[in-house]
């Protein structure tokens, strides 16, 4: 039963905006403008969202399918990130439109329970992805400076710090970092790219999907792997939320342009991010494969061996700022998720550097135990576990997704066509078949 206040298709009315000390702070100029003018307003949301499918998390995947592999799962990146790019449509949609985070509708639409049950999935998720950014950014420090990896963990709880101050000054500020950090990773990239010398045509060929991928059950474990550390959960929150901080016209015509404009932004930037992991992948084949290499699985391998095998000195250093840009972006991402996430479901507010201390802390002590009791080696096994947990968590973020654009009692005119309803629910079929397989085959490896 609806209270009184509540807007059509929920059942309580909103007691506050999402990320409230930010919500519509950045204005937006209006119809009459020119495309440009209204698509640099909206941009940087997508920025943001990217940054998860290009965190330390994807590099360990991304690395060993590339290896072991060359460039024939080229055409697994290409599909999750078509996947992804659909799925955050999905998610800005649904801020734009119903001024809810996916958060604050999960709350509004489910029982106390199972909201509860829901948000507990999804801090876990969110602690696994900071468990990533933790691990890729102690093994940068170390790889860079010689710093202990034990000490690069600790290091990273300082981070805390600089994500307050950047809150501080405005949300512009923190996509404006990010996107310089995006753009020192692709600058990385690219230049990598271009000492490798990789087979452009059998990159093209990779790109297209074979039967291989399927049949060869080696490759099939990589490949869901490769789609479990593409897709992430924290961010269809994050992106439901971000959006909401354009000032928008509360319009028919005023919602259409902010789903326009903000589709454009994500799918720009999920292009950048396909080019970010097909680069780790193009990389690890060019590298390693093409020279019989096909056993490197840990970054820090490829590391050591990525200046002598490639004969470019600045190889493996550029590789390492990288990877340390990758998981500084991911600290900032991963905080707005974290607050999202517990002020939508709980309706609970934190002040910021408690929130952050809190998640940074669970990632930081089983990281710092996995380092100092098993040692360097162990990292990259912890890299992976992370990797598992998002996936276990995927599901419970895309099925509400997808229920709720498909509902035309939330989101009225704006409901999901009966293609995108239907792709929607086929993209969510086969994500959760590929992740429960992949969780199937690991619970058969720790048995043996």
């Amino acid at each position: 039963m609806a209270t009184p206040g509540a807007e059509p298709g929920w059942r309580h009315a909103r007691r506050s905006n999402s990320l409230s000390e930010v919500y519509a702070s950045i204005r937006v100029p209006d119809a009459s403008a020119s495309f440009w003018r209204k698509l640099m307003a909206f941009w940087g949301p997508g920025l943001m969202v990217a940054v998860g499918y290009m965190d330390p998390g994807n590099w360990a995947t991304d690395i060993q399918g590339g290896a072991k592999f060359g460039y024939t799962l080229l055409s697994v990146i290409l599909i999750s990130n078509l996947f992804a790019m659909l799925l955050q449509h999905l998610a800005a949609k649904l801020g734009i439109v119903t001024g809810r985070d996916l958060a604050q509708a999960c709350r509004d639409h489910y029982s106390k329970p199972v909201a509860m049950v829901l948000w507990v999935l999804c801090e876990v998720a969110i602690a696994a992805c900071d468990l990533a950014e933790v691990i890729g950014s102690a093994i940068a420090l170390n790889l860079l400076f010689g710093l202990p990896l034990a000490w690069g963990v600790v290091l990273t709880i300082l981070d805390v710090l600089v994500v307050l101050l950047f809150q501080s000054r405005g949300f512009r500020v923190i996509e404006s970092i990010v996107a310089g950090l995006i753009v020192l990773i692709f600058g990385c990239f690219v230049y990598e790219i271009i000492v490798s010398n990789p087979d452009y045509f059998a990159i093209l060929q990779g790109l297209v999907p074979q039967p291989r991928v399927v049949t060869n059950p080696q490759m099939l474990y990589v490949a869901i792997g490769i789609l479990g550390a593409t897709v992430m959960p924290h961010n269809l929150y994050l992106h439901s939320s971000i959006v909401q901080t354009r000032q928008i016209e509360q319009t028919e015509p005023g919602k259409r342009m902010a789903i326009k404009f903000a589709t454009i932004d994500s799918t720009v930037a999920l292009f950048l991010a396909f080019f970010v992991n097909a680069a780790i992948l193009i990389l690890a084949a060019a590298a390693f494969n093409r020279r019989g290499m096909f056993q490197v699985e840990e970054i820090q391998d490829a590391y050591k061996l990525l200046a002598p095998v490639l004969g470019a000195g600045a190889a493996s250093t550029v590789f390492a700022v990288a990877l340390l840009a990758s998981g500084q972006n991911s600290t900032l991402t991963g905080t707005l998720a974290g607050q999202i996430v517990m002020e939508g479901f709980l309706d609970l507010k934190l002040k910021p550097w408690m929130r952050r201390l809190i998640t940074r802390s669970i990632a930081v002590v089983p990281a710092l135990v996995v380092t100092l009791v098993y040692g360097d080696a162990a990292t990259t096994d912890l890299l992976v576990l992370s990797q598992v947990i998002l996936s276990l968590q995927l599901s419970f973020a895309v099925v509400p997704l997808v229920l709720f654009t498909s509902s035309r009692a939330k989101m009225g005119v704006f409901v999901n066509s009966p293609l995108v309803r239907t792709v929607a629910w086929v993209v969510s079929a086969i994500i959760i078949v590929l992740n429960a397989f992949l969780l199937w085959q690991m619970a058969v490896e720790w048995l043996k």
